[in-house]
Protein backbone atom coordinates (compact mmCIF):
# COMPACT_ATOMS: atom_id res chain seq x y z
CA UNK A 1 0.00 0.00 0.00
CA UNK A 2 1.54 3.35 -1.47
CA UNK A 3 1.73 6.28 0.78
CA UNK A 4 0.08 9.57 -0.75
CA UNK A 5 1.55 11.12 -3.46
CA UNK A 6 1.45 14.08 -2.47
CA UNK A 7 3.78 14.42 0.32
CA UNK A 8 7.34 15.62 -0.04
CA UNK A 9 9.19 13.58 2.15
CA UNK A 10 12.86 11.42 2.26
CA UNK A 11 15.49 10.90 4.47
CA UNK A 12 17.42 14.30 6.11
CA UNK A 13 21.24 14.35 5.00
CA UNK A 14 23.82 13.06 7.49
CA UNK A 15 25.17 16.14 9.31
CA UNK A 16 28.63 16.39 10.51
CA UNK A 17 29.04 14.14 13.38
CA UNK A 18 25.46 11.97 13.03
CA UNK A 19 26.02 8.58 13.12
CA UNK A 20 25.85 6.52 9.83
CA UNK A 21 22.85 4.59 8.96
CA UNK A 22 22.10 1.10 10.83
CA UNK A 23 21.51 -1.99 9.50
CA UNK A 24 17.80 -2.59 9.61
CA UNK A 25 17.83 -6.13 8.44
CA UNK A 26 17.01 -6.68 12.52
CA UNK A 27 14.54 -3.89 12.28
CA UNK A 28 11.13 -5.19 14.01
CA UNK A 29 8.37 -4.02 16.58
CA UNK A 30 5.94 -6.60 17.83
CA UNK A 31 2.99 -5.79 19.73
CA UNK A 32 0.53 -7.99 22.22
CA UNK A 33 -2.79 -7.80 22.91
CA UNK A 34 -2.52 -8.98 26.73
CA UNK A 35 -1.15 -5.46 28.55
CA UNK A 36 -1.47 -3.67 25.44
CA UNK A 37 2.45 -3.36 24.53
CA UNK A 38 4.22 -2.90 22.07
CA UNK A 39 8.67 -4.39 22.09
CA UNK A 40 10.82 -2.24 19.68
CA UNK A 41 13.85 -4.08 18.65
CA UNK A 42 17.35 -2.59 19.11
CA UNK A 43 18.12 -1.42 14.97
CA UNK A 44 14.39 -0.24 15.41
CA UNK A 45 15.22 1.92 17.82
CA UNK A 46 18.40 3.24 16.75
CA UNK A 47 16.48 4.10 13.31
CA UNK A 48 14.27 6.16 15.38
CA UNK A 49 17.15 8.53 16.68
CA UNK A 50 16.43 7.80 20.29
CA UNK A 51 15.77 4.68 22.28
CA UNK A 52 11.54 4.28 22.70
CA UNK A 53 10.64 2.36 26.20
CA UNK A 54 11.77 -0.97 26.05
CA UNK A 55 7.85 -1.75 26.29
CA UNK A 56 5.04 1.24 25.35
CA UNK A 57 1.98 1.24 25.56
CA UNK A 58 0.53 1.04 21.54
CA UNK A 59 -2.13 4.20 21.95
CA UNK A 60 0.82 6.31 22.04
CA UNK A 61 2.33 4.83 19.14
CA UNK A 62 0.78 6.50 16.27
CA UNK A 63 0.63 9.44 17.36
CA UNK A 64 4.40 9.69 18.69
CA UNK A 65 6.55 7.37 16.06
CA UNK A 66 4.02 7.78 12.75
CA UNK A 67 3.95 10.46 10.12
CA UNK A 68 0.77 12.47 11.17
CA UNK A 69 -0.50 12.18 7.35
CA UNK A 70 0.07 8.24 7.63
CA UNK A 71 -1.96 7.39 11.08
CA UNK A 72 -5.11 6.37 9.03
CA UNK A 73 -3.00 4.10 6.78
CA UNK A 74 -1.56 2.77 9.14
CA UNK A 75 -4.16 2.00 11.07
CA UNK A 76 -6.08 0.76 8.77
CA UNK A 77 -3.29 -2.07 7.68
CA UNK A 78 -3.23 -3.15 11.02
CA UNK A 79 -6.35 -3.83 11.52
CA UNK A 80 -7.07 -5.77 8.47
CA UNK A 81 -4.17 -8.06 9.29
CA UNK A 82 -5.36 -8.62 12.46
CA UNK A 83 -9.19 -9.17 11.39
CA UNK A 84 -8.02 -11.04 7.93
CA UNK A 85 -5.38 -13.45 9.65
CA UNK A 86 -3.04 -12.21 6.90
CA UNK A 87 0.13 -10.47 6.13
CA UNK A 88 -0.39 -6.86 5.05
CA UNK A 89 2.26 -4.32 3.76
CA UNK A 90 2.56 -0.60 3.73
CA UNK A 91 4.51 2.05 2.93
CA UNK A 92 4.42 4.85 5.55
CA UNK A 93 6.96 7.53 7.06
CA UNK A 94 8.40 7.37 10.48
CA UNK A 95 9.22 9.96 12.84
CA UNK A 96 12.66 10.49 14.22
CA UNK A 97 13.34 12.50 17.78
CA UNK A 98 15.00 15.15 16.19
CA UNK A 99 11.69 15.93 14.00
CA UNK A 100 12.78 14.54 11.24
CA UNK A 101 11.18 11.32 9.22
CA UNK A 102 11.71 8.79 6.90
CA UNK A 103 10.10 6.31 4.54
CA UNK A 104 9.52 2.40 5.42
CA UNK A 105 8.53 -0.17 4.03
CA UNK A 106 6.45 -2.54 6.61
CA UNK A 107 5.23 -6.23 6.33
CA UNK A 108 2.94 -6.77 8.94
CA UNK A 109 2.31 -10.46 10.46
CA UNK A 110 -0.55 -11.52 12.49
CA UNK A 111 0.50 -13.47 15.86
CA UNK A 112 -2.22 -16.49 16.47
CA UNK A 113 -2.60 -18.22 19.71
CA UNK A 114 -2.59 -22.29 19.26
CA UNK A 115 -6.38 -21.68 19.14
CA UNK A 116 -5.94 -20.39 16.04
CA UNK A 117 -7.17 -16.83 17.29
CA UNK A 118 -4.97 -13.56 16.87
CA UNK A 119 -2.98 -12.44 19.81
CA UNK A 120 -0.92 -9.90 18.45
CA UNK A 121 1.03 -8.38 15.29
CA UNK A 122 4.76 -8.87 14.43
CA UNK A 123 6.08 -5.73 12.15
CA UNK A 124 9.18 -5.86 10.26
CA UNK A 125 10.70 -2.23 8.83
CA UNK A 126 13.33 -1.67 5.80
CA UNK A 127 13.99 1.89 5.43
CA UNK A 128 13.24 2.71 1.96
CA UNK A 129 13.54 5.99 1.94
CA UNK A 130 16.13 6.43 -1.30
CA UNK A 131 13.17 4.69 -3.25
CA UNK A 132 10.40 7.14 -2.52
CA UNK A 133 12.59 9.97 -2.96
CA UNK A 134 13.22 8.85 -6.59
CA UNK A 135 9.69 8.35 -7.00
CA UNK A 136 8.54 11.13 -5.64
CA UNK A 137 10.96 13.07 -7.61
CA UNK A 138 9.71 11.46 -11.12
CA UNK A 139 5.90 12.44 -10.29
CA UNK A 140 7.09 16.01 -9.42
CA UNK A 141 8.26 16.13 -13.03
CA UNK A 142 5.17 14.46 -14.58
CA UNK A 143 3.01 17.45 -12.56
CA UNK A 144 5.16 19.88 -13.54
CA UNK A 145 5.06 18.50 -17.13
CA UNK A 146 1.33 18.55 -17.56
CA UNK A 147 1.42 22.30 -15.62
CA UNK A 148 3.60 24.34 -17.95
CA UNK A 149 2.98 25.37 -20.86
CA UNK A 150 5.01 24.25 -23.23
CA UNK A 151 5.71 27.89 -25.53
CA UNK A 152 4.74 31.09 -24.72
CA UNK A 153 3.68 31.88 -28.61
CA UNK A 154 0.19 32.28 -28.98
CA UNK A 155 -1.14 32.54 -32.45
CA UNK A 156 -4.20 34.77 -32.85
CA UNK A 157 -7.07 32.27 -33.01
CA UNK A 158 -8.34 34.11 -36.47
CA UNK A 159 -5.32 33.85 -38.22
CA UNK A 160 -3.24 31.55 -36.81
CA UNK A 161 -0.49 34.71 -36.53
CA UNK A 162 1.73 36.01 -33.88
CA UNK A 163 -0.44 38.13 -31.50
CA UNK A 164 0.71 41.47 -30.72
CA UNK A 165 2.41 41.10 -27.54
CA UNK A 166 4.60 37.72 -29.28
CA UNK A 167 5.40 40.15 -32.16
CA UNK A 168 7.05 43.02 -30.08
CA UNK A 169 9.08 40.48 -28.59
CA UNK A 170 10.31 39.37 -32.09
CA UNK A 171 10.85 42.86 -33.00
CA UNK A 172 12.78 43.51 -29.64
CA UNK A 173 14.60 40.35 -30.71
CA UNK A 174 15.88 41.46 -34.10
CA UNK A 175 16.68 45.20 -32.50
CA UNK A 176 19.10 43.80 -30.55
CA UNK A 177 20.79 41.82 -33.34
CA UNK A 178 21.00 44.36 -35.73
CA UNK A 179 18.94 46.71 -38.79
CA UNK A 180 15.46 46.08 -40.06
CA UNK A 181 11.79 47.19 -40.72
CA UNK A 182 8.40 46.91 -39.62
CA UNK A 183 5.36 47.62 -41.96
CA UNK A 184 1.65 47.47 -40.51
CA UNK A 185 -0.84 46.83 -43.01
CA UNK A 186 -4.90 47.91 -42.68
CA UNK A 187 -6.77 45.57 -44.20
CA UNK A 188 -10.81 47.27 -44.71
CA UNK A 189 -13.60 45.45 -47.15
CA UNK A 190 -14.01 47.93 -49.44
CA UNK A 191 -18.56 47.62 -48.82
CA UNK A 192 -17.79 48.69 -45.13
CA UNK A 193 -18.08 52.52 -44.48
CA UNK A 194 -16.67 54.25 -42.02
CA UNK A 195 -19.80 54.03 -39.74
CA UNK A 196 -18.53 50.31 -40.15
CA UNK A 197 -22.16 49.06 -41.55
CA UNK A 198 -22.08 46.60 -44.95
CA UNK A 199 -19.57 43.93 -43.28
CA UNK A 200 -20.23 41.34 -40.49
CA UNK A 201 -17.33 41.23 -37.98
CA UNK A 202 -17.25 37.75 -38.57
CA UNK A 203 -16.15 38.27 -42.38
CA UNK A 204 -14.06 40.84 -41.54
CA UNK A 205 -11.82 38.21 -39.41
CA UNK A 206 -12.13 36.11 -42.72
CA UNK A 207 -10.68 38.38 -44.56
CA UNK A 208 -8.01 39.22 -42.30
CA UNK A 209 -7.53 35.25 -42.54
CA UNK A 210 -7.51 35.21 -46.25
CA UNK A 211 -5.00 38.37 -46.47
CA UNK A 212 -2.39 36.42 -43.81
CA UNK A 213 -2.13 33.96 -46.16
CA UNK A 214 -1.59 35.88 -49.23
CA UNK A 215 1.50 37.94 -47.62
CA UNK A 216 3.03 34.02 -46.17
CA UNK A 217 2.74 33.46 -50.07
CA UNK A 218 4.74 37.12 -51.36
CA UNK A 219 6.82 38.09 -48.45
CA UNK A 220 10.89 37.32 -48.32
CA UNK A 221 12.34 34.86 -46.61
CA UNK A 222 13.10 35.36 -43.20
CA UNK A 223 9.95 37.72 -42.62
CA UNK A 224 7.39 37.23 -39.61
CA UNK A 225 3.98 37.90 -39.18
CA UNK A 226 1.73 39.13 -36.82
CA UNK A 227 -1.76 40.25 -35.71
CA UNK A 228 -1.40 43.21 -33.64
CA UNK A 229 -4.70 44.76 -34.45
CA UNK A 230 -8.41 43.99 -35.38
CA UNK A 231 -7.42 44.95 -38.82
CA UNK A 232 -4.03 45.45 -38.64
CA UNK A 233 -1.37 42.44 -40.26
CA UNK A 234 2.42 43.94 -39.05
CA UNK A 235 5.40 42.24 -40.86
CA UNK A 236 8.87 42.53 -39.17
CA UNK A 237 11.73 42.50 -42.02
CA UNK A 238 15.02 41.48 -40.23
CA UNK A 239 18.23 42.69 -41.43
CA UNK A 240 16.58 44.33 -45.00
CA UNK A 241 18.27 47.39 -46.53
CA UNK A 242 16.41 50.39 -46.10
CA UNK A 243 15.71 50.33 -49.87
CA UNK A 244 14.80 46.99 -50.21
CA UNK A 245 12.18 47.24 -47.19
CA UNK A 246 10.49 49.78 -48.96
CA UNK A 247 10.01 48.23 -52.32
CA UNK A 248 9.41 44.84 -50.24
CA UNK A 249 6.38 46.79 -48.47
CA UNK A 250 4.83 48.49 -52.04
CA UNK A 251 5.03 44.85 -52.93
CA UNK A 252 3.11 43.17 -50.52
CA UNK A 253 0.30 46.25 -50.21
CA UNK A 254 -0.14 45.86 -54.05
CA UNK A 255 -0.65 41.82 -53.72
CA UNK A 256 -3.49 42.81 -51.44
CA UNK A 257 -5.23 45.65 -53.40
CA UNK A 258 -4.80 43.18 -56.20
CA UNK A 259 -6.42 40.20 -54.95
CA UNK A 260 -9.65 39.06 -54.86
CA UNK A 261 -10.75 37.45 -51.55
CA UNK A 262 -13.49 34.48 -51.58
CA UNK A 263 -15.02 33.93 -48.03
CA UNK A 264 -17.23 31.36 -47.43
CA UNK A 265 -20.58 33.17 -48.01
CA UNK A 266 -19.27 36.14 -50.90
CA UNK A 267 -16.33 37.42 -52.72
CA UNK A 268 -14.76 40.92 -52.44
CA UNK A 269 -12.23 43.67 -52.65
CA UNK A 270 -10.05 45.36 -49.80
CA UNK A 271 -8.80 48.61 -49.19
CA UNK A 272 -5.22 48.69 -48.11
CA UNK A 273 -2.53 50.85 -45.96
CA UNK A 274 0.67 50.05 -45.61
CA UNK A 275 3.38 52.20 -43.01
CA UNK A 276 6.69 51.24 -42.34
CA UNK A 277 9.64 52.05 -40.22
CA UNK A 278 12.87 51.58 -40.03
CA UNK A 279 14.68 50.45 -37.14
CA UNK A 280 18.44 50.07 -36.02
CA UNK A 281 20.10 48.73 -33.05
CA UNK A 282 21.49 51.71 -31.69
CA UNK A 283 17.83 53.23 -31.63
CA UNK A 284 15.98 54.72 -28.90
CA UNK A 285 12.50 53.43 -29.38
CA UNK A 286 11.69 49.89 -28.97
CA UNK A 287 9.36 47.50 -30.03
CA UNK A 288 5.97 48.85 -28.90
CA UNK A 289 6.68 52.30 -30.17
CA UNK A 290 8.12 51.39 -33.23
CA UNK A 291 4.67 49.85 -34.21
CA UNK A 292 2.85 53.16 -33.00
CA UNK A 293 5.07 54.94 -35.65
CA UNK A 294 4.21 52.45 -38.09
CA UNK A 295 0.25 52.29 -37.29
CA UNK A 296 0.31 56.00 -37.69
CA UNK A 297 2.05 55.94 -41.09
CA UNK A 298 -0.64 53.55 -42.39
CA UNK A 299 -3.44 56.23 -41.43
CA UNK A 300 -1.34 59.16 -43.16
CA UNK A 301 -1.42 56.75 -45.99
CA UNK A 302 -5.12 56.54 -45.88
CA UNK A 303 -5.75 60.27 -45.53
CA UNK A 304 -2.99 61.31 -48.43
CA UNK A 305 -3.85 58.34 -50.22
CA UNK A 306 -0.62 56.82 -50.82
CA UNK A 307 -0.10 52.86 -51.07
CA UNK A 308 2.51 53.14 -48.19
CA UNK A 309 4.03 55.88 -45.83
CA UNK A 310 7.27 55.63 -44.97
CA UNK A 311 9.29 56.57 -41.84
CA UNK A 312 13.06 56.68 -42.25
CA UNK A 313 13.80 57.33 -38.79
CA UNK A 314 11.34 56.79 -35.64
CA UNK A 315 9.16 59.48 -34.48
CA UNK A 316 10.40 61.21 -31.29
CA UNK A 317 8.99 60.31 -28.11
CA UNK A 318 7.39 63.79 -27.38
CA UNK A 319 5.96 64.26 -31.06
CA UNK A 320 4.54 60.28 -30.58
CA UNK A 321 3.14 61.07 -27.53
CA UNK A 322 1.21 64.32 -28.51
CA UNK A 323 0.49 62.62 -31.86
CA UNK A 324 -1.01 59.84 -29.64
CA UNK A 325 -3.55 62.71 -27.05
CA UNK A 326 -4.72 64.06 -29.95
CA UNK A 327 -6.03 61.07 -31.45
CA UNK A 328 -7.59 60.06 -28.01
CA UNK A 329 -9.05 63.20 -27.69
CA UNK A 330 -10.31 63.23 -31.12
CA UNK A 331 -11.86 60.01 -30.35
CA UNK A 332 -13.21 60.95 -27.29
CA UNK A 333 -14.70 63.86 -29.19
CA UNK A 334 -16.53 62.21 -32.06
CA UNK A 335 -17.74 59.66 -30.06
CA UNK A 336 -15.54 56.43 -30.62
CA UNK A 337 -15.56 55.00 -27.58
CA UNK A 338 -18.61 53.19 -25.89
CA UNK A 339 -19.88 51.16 -22.78
CA UNK A 340 -20.89 47.44 -22.18
CA UNK A 341 -22.12 46.36 -19.43
CA UNK A 342 -21.98 42.83 -18.07
CA UNK A 343 -23.78 40.88 -15.21
CA UNK A 344 -22.52 39.67 -12.14
CA UNK A 345 -24.05 36.85 -10.12
CA UNK A 346 -23.76 36.42 -6.59
CA UNK A 347 -23.92 33.12 -5.33
CA UNK A 348 -25.66 33.85 -1.78
CA UNK A 349 -28.92 34.99 -3.54
CA UNK A 350 -28.39 33.56 -6.97
CA UNK A 351 -29.41 37.58 -8.24
CA UNK A 352 -27.61 39.96 -10.33
CA UNK A 353 -26.20 42.13 -7.98
CA UNK A 354 -23.57 44.43 -9.80
CA UNK A 355 -22.66 44.96 -13.39
CA UNK A 356 -19.00 45.59 -14.89
CA UNK A 357 -18.27 48.63 -17.28
CA UNK A 358 -16.49 47.50 -20.20
CA UNK A 359 -14.90 50.20 -22.19
CA UNK A 360 -15.56 49.05 -25.95
CA UNK A 361 -13.60 50.96 -28.87
CA UNK A 362 -15.33 51.41 -32.42
CA UNK A 363 -13.42 50.46 -35.36
CA UNK A 364 -14.83 51.91 -38.54
CA UNK A 365 -14.63 47.81 -40.17
CA UNK A 366 -15.35 45.90 -37.12
CA UNK A 367 -17.72 47.59 -35.21
CA UNK A 368 -17.21 47.76 -31.22
CA UNK A 369 -13.80 46.01 -30.48
CA UNK A 370 -11.75 45.66 -27.62
CA UNK A 371 -9.79 48.85 -25.95
CA UNK A 372 -6.93 46.20 -24.96
CA UNK A 373 -4.59 47.74 -27.63
CA UNK A 374 -5.42 51.46 -26.81
CA UNK A 375 -5.10 51.32 -23.47
CA UNK A 376 -1.82 49.52 -23.86
CA UNK A 377 -0.68 52.26 -26.21
CA UNK A 378 -2.46 54.96 -24.01
CA UNK A 379 -0.16 54.06 -20.40
CA UNK A 380 2.70 53.58 -22.17
CA UNK A 381 2.45 57.60 -23.87
CA UNK A 382 0.93 58.69 -20.38
CA UNK A 383 -2.32 59.63 -22.39
CA UNK A 384 -5.13 57.34 -20.75
CA UNK A 385 -6.05 59.69 -18.01
CA UNK A 386 -8.29 61.21 -19.94
CA UNK A 387 -10.16 57.81 -21.57
CA UNK A 388 -10.51 56.39 -17.60
CA UNK A 389 -11.69 60.36 -16.86
CA UNK A 390 -14.75 59.62 -19.58
CA UNK A 391 -15.82 56.03 -18.42
CA UNK A 392 -15.77 57.04 -14.54
CA UNK A 393 -17.93 60.09 -15.51
CA UNK A 394 -20.42 57.98 -17.99
CA UNK A 395 -20.56 55.18 -15.30
CA UNK A 396 -21.61 58.31 -12.50
CA UNK A 397 -24.16 59.02 -15.31
CA UNK A 398 -25.29 55.28 -15.05
CA UNK A 399 -25.22 54.99 -11.66
CA UNK A 400 -27.85 58.01 -11.04
CA UNK A 401 -30.03 56.68 -13.03
CA UNK A 402 -29.81 53.34 -11.53
CA UNK A 403 -29.49 53.96 -8.06
CA UNK A 404 -30.45 50.38 -6.63
CA UNK A 405 -27.45 49.03 -8.90
CA UNK A 406 -23.01 48.43 -8.00
CA UNK A 407 -21.21 48.84 -10.88
CA UNK A 408 -17.14 48.26 -11.56
CA UNK A 409 -15.26 50.42 -13.34
CA UNK A 410 -12.06 49.82 -14.49
CA UNK A 411 -8.84 52.01 -14.11
CA UNK A 412 -5.38 51.79 -15.41
CA UNK A 413 -2.64 51.74 -13.36
CA UNK A 414 -0.87 55.25 -14.53
CA UNK A 415 -4.89 57.04 -13.70
CA UNK A 416 -4.79 55.17 -10.11
CA UNK A 417 -1.61 56.60 -9.58
CA UNK A 418 -2.46 60.14 -11.09
CA UNK A 419 -3.47 62.54 -8.03
CA UNK A 420 -6.24 64.42 -10.42
CA UNK A 421 -8.20 61.03 -10.67
CA UNK A 422 -9.04 61.31 -6.57
CA UNK A 423 -10.44 65.07 -7.01
CA UNK A 424 -12.25 64.21 -9.81
CA UNK A 425 -14.11 61.24 -8.75
CA UNK A 426 -14.85 62.97 -5.18
CA UNK A 427 -16.27 66.11 -7.84
CA UNK A 428 -18.31 63.73 -9.78
CA UNK A 429 -19.75 61.95 -7.23
CA UNK A 430 -20.85 65.38 -6.08
CA UNK A 431 -22.40 66.39 -9.65
CA UNK A 432 -24.49 63.21 -10.28
CA UNK A 433 -25.56 62.73 -6.72
CA UNK A 434 -24.68 58.96 -6.80
CA UNK A 435 -24.79 56.68 -3.54
CA UNK A 436 -20.71 55.76 -3.19
CA UNK A 437 -22.00 52.00 -2.46
CA UNK A 438 -22.93 51.79 -5.92
CA UNK A 439 -19.22 52.24 -7.12
CA UNK A 440 -16.27 49.91 -7.30
CA UNK A 441 -13.20 50.83 -8.68
CA UNK A 442 -10.81 47.89 -10.49
CA UNK A 443 -7.09 48.35 -10.91
CA UNK A 444 -5.96 45.36 -12.98
CA UNK A 445 -3.46 42.82 -11.08
CA UNK A 446 -0.90 43.56 -13.68
CA UNK A 447 -1.10 47.33 -14.38
CA UNK A 448 1.72 49.67 -14.40
CA UNK A 449 0.79 51.23 -11.04
CA UNK A 450 3.30 54.46 -11.89
CA UNK A 451 2.96 56.01 -8.41
CA UNK A 452 1.91 53.78 -5.45
CA UNK A 453 2.03 56.40 -2.58
CA UNK A 454 -0.55 58.29 -4.78
CA UNK A 455 -2.30 54.75 -5.63
CA UNK A 456 -3.03 54.32 -2.16
CA UNK A 457 -4.23 57.83 -1.42
CA UNK A 458 -6.97 57.20 -4.19
CA UNK A 459 -7.60 53.79 -2.53
CA UNK A 460 -7.81 54.84 0.79
CA UNK A 461 -10.29 58.17 -0.34
CA UNK A 462 -12.73 56.34 -1.82
CA UNK A 463 -13.12 53.94 0.33
CA UNK A 464 -13.80 56.51 3.17
CA UNK A 465 -16.14 57.73 0.75
CA UNK A 466 -18.03 54.71 0.79
CA UNK A 467 -16.59 53.00 -2.86
CA UNK A 468 -15.27 49.68 -2.73
CA UNK A 469 -11.63 48.75 -4.08
CA UNK A 470 -11.27 45.37 -6.61
CA UNK A 471 -8.60 43.86 -7.80
CA UNK A 472 -8.75 41.98 -11.43
CA UNK A 473 -7.17 39.58 -12.98
CA UNK A 474 -5.92 37.99 -9.89
CA UNK A 475 -3.34 35.43 -9.95
CA UNK A 476 -1.93 36.73 -13.36
CA UNK A 477 0.76 38.35 -12.16
CA UNK A 478 3.98 38.82 -10.00
CA UNK A 479 2.30 41.27 -7.90
CA UNK A 480 -1.07 39.55 -6.40
CA UNK A 481 -0.76 39.09 -3.16
CA UNK A 482 1.49 42.31 -2.46
CA UNK A 483 -1.73 44.06 -3.64
CA UNK A 484 -3.24 42.77 -1.37
CA UNK A 485 -1.32 43.88 1.09
CA UNK A 486 -0.70 47.17 0.04
CA UNK A 487 -4.32 48.16 -0.55
CA UNK A 488 -7.47 47.81 0.92
CA UNK A 489 -9.40 45.76 -1.41
CA UNK A 490 -12.60 44.40 -0.95
CA UNK A 491 -12.98 42.07 -3.70
CA UNK A 492 -10.70 39.96 -6.15
CA UNK A 493 -11.96 38.86 -9.91
CA UNK A 494 -10.00 35.24 -10.80
CA UNK A 495 -8.44 35.20 -13.67
CA UNK A 496 -10.65 33.43 -16.22
CA UNK A 497 -7.40 31.31 -17.28
CA UNK A 498 -8.52 29.46 -14.18
CA UNK A 499 -11.56 28.82 -14.47
CA UNK A 500 -12.45 28.51 -18.02
CA UNK A 501 -11.52 24.88 -18.01
CA UNK A 502 -11.71 24.60 -14.07
CA UNK A 503 -14.20 21.14 -13.79
CA UNK A 504 -11.57 19.15 -16.24
CA UNK A 505 -8.18 20.51 -14.89
CA UNK A 506 -7.14 19.09 -11.08
CA UNK A 507 -4.10 22.10 -11.23
CA UNK A 508 -6.21 25.09 -11.65
CA UNK A 509 -8.94 23.60 -8.71
CA UNK A 510 -6.24 23.64 -6.84
CA UNK A 511 -4.80 27.26 -7.51
CA UNK A 512 -8.33 28.56 -7.41
CA UNK A 513 -9.12 26.84 -4.12
CA UNK A 514 -6.20 28.52 -2.81
CA UNK A 515 -6.49 31.92 -3.52
CA UNK A 516 -9.93 31.89 -2.34
CA UNK A 517 -9.13 30.43 1.04
CA UNK A 518 -6.34 33.40 1.16
CA UNK A 519 -8.95 35.58 0.54
CA UNK A 520 -11.30 34.60 3.06
CA UNK A 521 -8.15 34.55 5.35
CA UNK A 522 -8.18 38.59 3.69
CA UNK A 523 -11.55 39.26 4.48
CA UNK A 524 -11.73 39.84 0.67
CA UNK A 525 -14.88 38.58 -1.68
CA UNK A 526 -14.30 37.06 -4.56
CA UNK A 527 -15.86 37.02 -8.49
CA UNK A 528 -15.09 34.40 -10.90
CA UNK A 529 -14.60 35.05 -14.87
CA UNK A 530 -15.09 33.10 -17.82
CA UNK A 531 -18.26 31.08 -16.43
CA UNK A 532 -19.53 29.81 -19.43
CA UNK A 533 -21.50 26.55 -18.51
CA UNK A 534 -23.72 25.14 -15.41
CA UNK A 535 -20.94 22.22 -14.20
CA UNK A 536 -17.90 24.79 -13.48
CA UNK A 537 -21.10 27.02 -11.61
CA UNK A 538 -21.65 24.60 -9.20
CA UNK A 539 -17.83 23.56 -8.43
CA UNK A 540 -17.54 27.15 -8.40
CA UNK A 541 -19.89 26.96 -5.66
CA UNK A 542 -18.35 24.30 -3.65
CA UNK A 543 -14.79 26.18 -3.27
CA UNK A 544 -16.93 29.34 -1.82
CA UNK A 545 -16.65 32.05 -4.74
CA UNK A 546 -18.86 34.59 -3.95
CA UNK A 547 -19.67 36.01 -7.18
CA UNK A 548 -19.61 34.53 -10.77
CA UNK A 549 -19.52 36.24 -14.30
CA UNK A 550 -19.49 35.03 -17.60
CA UNK A 551 -21.48 34.33 -20.85
CA UNK A 552 -23.49 31.60 -18.32
CA UNK A 553 -24.96 34.49 -16.78
CA UNK A 554 -25.00 37.16 -19.20
CA UNK A 555 -22.76 38.37 -22.63
CA UNK A 556 -21.76 42.15 -22.58
CA UNK A 557 -24.30 44.53 -23.70
CA UNK A 558 -23.99 47.90 -25.06
CA UNK A 559 -25.28 50.76 -22.52
CA UNK A 560 -27.65 53.29 -24.68
CA UNK A 561 -27.84 56.16 -24.00
CA UNK A 562 -26.51 56.04 -20.17
CA UNK A 563 -29.11 53.21 -19.73
CA UNK A 564 -28.55 49.25 -19.38
CA UNK A 565 -29.75 46.84 -21.96
CA UNK A 566 -31.31 43.95 -20.19
CA UNK A 567 -31.33 41.62 -23.11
Amino acid sequence: MAAPEEHQRGPLPRLPGQRAPVDDRDAWFSYTATGDRIVWSAALREMLGAPPARDEVSRKVLARYVHRDDHAEALSAITKSWTSRAQVRMTIRLMRADGGWFDVDVRLDPVKSPDGTVRGIRGAVTDVSDRERARRESDRLVRRGETVQATIVEPDPATGLLTRPRFADEIDREQRRGGGAVLVVRVQPEQSGVDGEGVRPDRNADLLHRAARVLEGVMQQGALLGRVGPSEIAVLLPGTSWPMARRESELLVEALRSQTFVLPDTWLRAHVWGGLVRFTPDGDAGSHELLIDAEHAWRQSRESGAPVTVIAHPVPARDRQGSYRSRVADALDTDRFTLYAQPILELQTNEITRHELLLRVLDEADGPQSPIQVLDIAERLDAVFDIDLWVVERAMQLAADRPGTCFQINLSGRSVGDPRLTDEVVRLIDHYGVKPQQLTFEITETALIGNLSEARRFADRVRDLGCELALDDFGSGYASFRYLRIFPIDLVKIDGEYVVDLVDNPQDQVLVRALVQVCQAYGIHTVAEFVQDEPTLRLLRELGVDYVQGYLIGRPAPVVEGRLRTS
